[in-house]
């Protein structure tokens, strides 16, 4: 997106698209009166042409094409799939009940290969807005971006979108549309109760009386609240009446609709009225957030909302702009972001200066003065930079924010190289470009086949990504897409420790093996142990939640992906001097596992004891490294392994005369049938199917049902690929990735004294 986008002074005439700039400039410097939110979404639910009437309302698009303008999709792809890629900043000021506000608003993508845009616009926000289409009801993706939300401690609101379908195609009494709604709210709230810090499981619950559900049509541009309605004096069946009579009388009597209850003006009331603003946001979601001492000076500024404390802000998305550069953004909680000032990465571990300071609005960036605490921030100038850094004011000692934490993996590659040779070098800026843009695409070299591999969420996910390669001059050929597996055993290792030697004979390391369960797995998935942590932190945390002992829990020392690496040595000397090559030796065994050189999964690696040559000339890299590997992958291949399969959750609401052919298609592609639930005449089939049997079935859905069928899939699980399948599948991948078809023998490891 970045490619489009253009850079504008404040005093630029070509500014008149966005008339309060210096109003919103104004109000940035007034906490009590910002709103901090994002419109999240099911696919295809209606966010961007919701935004388009809060843009009108704003001044900054026309009334007329609200609604069909799709401002916010600012790409030309997105423009002409209709379907929103990349999470778009903008600002707008709203006057209610006498005062300015200033709401700083992200819309992000609903489909589920771009959730990870909504995870990182999550971190810069406090609040939300859920809209739902209210024939489909809550899906799969809404569940998603609001357990997402809620993780980060950002307060929801509701909006039912689509209510002329209702009426239209569903043909609803009032009160049956009042009974629809009300089915709606239920499941919000339980999603709610289920995933709000319980300090706000009661108090966040979205209710009609007072005000934090809304309901409308986007495309036709009106909207209502209770008040709103009470106001305007509107009942249901005068919504109703608006849509009955000939073709254009219910036009005319439509736009009536969208003059006498225009959509913005609900929606933006409920963000001024019900979301929380920065300084009562700060205070609770700092815990959840930022793992730093809250009595500490960053702390206290942050807490306060403190625009002359030291500067504290994470990044949540970065753009790279051929005129610009790198552009990062995000949100600043303490501080201000100001051109000149020095600041430091802390998890990169690096100096630099702010070059520029931006507002982002939509397709373009306003260069402004500063931005202080509380508001969203563009920078420009800072090399080395990437999504979810910390930016803290130079000569500040402070911990990172605590790391994003995505829904899914990237389980779907396709292997990618340019269609001409010569155009290598472009293709590793271009490759650089995107994967620095976008986190939850994984760029890796095969070292056996020199194979380039790009990893993403999902079939559309690499689609777009070609798509913008080209865009960017580059012409690619991609293979079908490849499923990636996961390697892990079934059980720990039972036999005594497993000696490897280095290459020269002169060290030798013992190891054990060991399944971590479940539990600590996802406590690693969920940043809640990292290396990040102090070392007491995490023992506290393996201790007292999950059973360890105090040396195992106290002596974690790497951490790779689920893979935990523990060192029970004693007593021995020059452990200190090798201990990094170790810890290096032990990541590479994990990130290409034996099976098949996919990574592995659950592993806990115990280093139970060393003999380490006195002599540092023979204590290098090249002699720790395998001395390392070979033991952790003879004790894998002793601990009966298996490979794992990515696993989707599959959702689809599909009208009773169609149940059966939803049925076939699923059984067809190994998938398990998990419930089903009649809702009036539509029957939701939940079920689950593995990635690698998932292609190609939105055309075979569509097909198979007249396209009356709603789904969605999301990233459920890895689960063990069927035993009378798993040989055949780790020869497939060995022999793509030039290997031998048959995985080695543990005896190919194995030392002898």
């Amino acid at each position: 997106m970045s490619l489009f986008t253009k850079t504008i002074n404040v005093d630029d005439t070509t500014m008149g698209r966005y008339k309060q700039i210096e109003e919103i400039v104004k109000l940035m410097n007034d906490p009590e009166h910002i709103r901090n939110t994002s419109i999240i979404a099911h696919v295809d639910h209606g966010k961007t042409t919701l935004s388009d009437s809060l843009l009108a309302a704003a001044g900054i698009i026309s009334e007329q094409t609200a609604g069909q303008k799709l401002f916010l999709d600012s790409w030309e792809l997105e423009q002409k799939r209709q379907m929103t890629v990349f999470a778009s900043n903008i600002s707008l000021a709203h006057n209610y009940k006498g005062h300015d506000y200033l709401i700083n608003l992200i819309d992000t993508p609903g489909h589920i290969d771009f959730s990870g845009a909504v995870t990182r616009s999550l971190r810069a926000v406090d609040g939300s807005l859920v809209v739902v289409d209210a024939v489909e009801g809550p899906m799969t993706q809404t569940e998603t971006v609001l357990m997402q939300a809620l993780r980060e401690r950002v307060k929801p609101l509701l909006y039912i979108n689509k209510v002329d379908r209702l009426i239209k195609e569903i043909r609803l009494t009032p009160q049956a549309i009042q009974n629809k709604f009300a089915k709606i709210i239920a499941r919000a709230n339980s999603l709610i109760e289920k995933y709000a810090p319980p300090d706000h499981k009661k108090d966040w619950q979205v209710k009609v009386e007072d005000d934090r559900v809304a309901f409308g049509s986007a495309l036709h541009k009106w909207g209502l609240n209770l008040s709103h309605m009470k106001a305007k004096g509107i009942s249901f069946q005068d919504i109703i009446d608006a849509y009955t009579g000939e073709p254009d009388e219910v036009a005319r009597k439509v736009e009536e609709l969208s003059k006498k209850a225009p959509l913005y003006e609900p929606i933006l009331d409920m963000f001024c009225e019900h979301l929380p603003n920065p300084y009562q946001a700060q205070p609770y979601r700092q815990s959840q957030i930022w793992p730093g001492d809250p009595n500490s000076e960053v702390g206290k500024a942050m807490a306060k909302v403190d625009p002359k404390g030291p500067l504290l802000m994470c990044i949540s998305t970065i753009e790279v702009d051929p005129h610009s550069g790198v552009v990062a953004i995000g949100r600043v909680f303490s501080g201000t972001v100001e051109k000149g000032k020095q600041v430091r990465l802390i998890t990169a571990r690096q100096s630099g200066t702010i070059q520029q300071v931006y507002m982002s609005m939509a397709a373009d960036r306003v260069i402004v003065d500063k931005v202080p605490a509380g508001n969203i921030a563009a920078i420009a100038g800072m090399s080395g930079i990437h999504v979810g850094e910390t930016i803290a004011e130079e000569g500040v000692e402070t911990k990172p924010f605590e790391g994003l934490k995505y829904v899914s993996d990237p389980v779907v590659t396709v292997a990618v190289e340019p269609a001409d040779i010569k155009d290598l070098p472009l293709f590793d800026k271009v490759i650089h470009k995107l994967t620095l843009e976008d986190p939850n695409l994984k760029f890796t070299i095969n070292k056996e086949s020199g194979e380039y591999l790009l990893s993403g969420m999902g079939e559309l996910h690499l689609e777009i990504t070609a798509y913008r390669m080209q865009e960017a001059g580059l012409k690619v050929k991609t293979s079908k897409p490849i499923v990636i597996y996961r390697e892990t055993i079934s059980h720990d290792y039972k036999g005594p420790a497993i000696m490897g030697k280095s290459p020269n004979k002169h060290s030798r390391l013992w190891v054990t093996l060991q399944k971590l369960p479940d539990e600590v797995i996802e406590a690693i998935k969920m940043g809640k142990i990292s290396e990040m942590q102090s070392r007491d932190e995490r023992q506290k945390i393996l201790r007292t939640e999950f059973g360890w002992d105090t040396d195992d829990a106290r002596n974690v020392i790497a951490i790779e992906d689920t893979n935990l690496l523990v060192n029970r040595i004693k007593g021995r000397q020059y452990v200190e001097e090798v201990i990094d090559h170790i810890k290096s030796g032990f990541r590479e065994a994990v990130h290409t596992c034996v099976l098949a050189k996919e990574p592995a999964y659950g592993l806990k690696v115990n280093l139970e004891d060393i003999q380490v040559h006195e002599d540092p000339v023979h204590r290098g890299p090249a002699q720790i490294l395998p001395m390392t590997w070979r033991p952790i992958w003879c004790a894998f291949l002793l601990s009966d392994p298996k490979l794992l399969e990515p696993i989707l959750s599959f959702e689809c609401k599909v009208p009773n005369d169609f149940v059966s052919a939803v049925l076939a298609i699923v059984q067809k592609r190994r998938g398990k049938v998990l419930d089903m639930i009649t809702e009036e005449d539509m029957m939701v089939v939940k079920a689950e199917m593995p990635v690698a049997e998932s292609f190609g079935i939105a055309e075979e859905l569509r097909s198979s049902t007249q396209g009356r069928a709603f789904w969605a899939t999301q990233f459920s699980r890895w689960a063990p690929v069927p035993e009378n399948m798993q040989l055949e599948i780790i020869g497939q991948i060995r022999e793509r990735r030039g290997l031998d078809k048959n995985p080695p023998k543990p005896e190919e490891f194995y030392e002898r004294e």
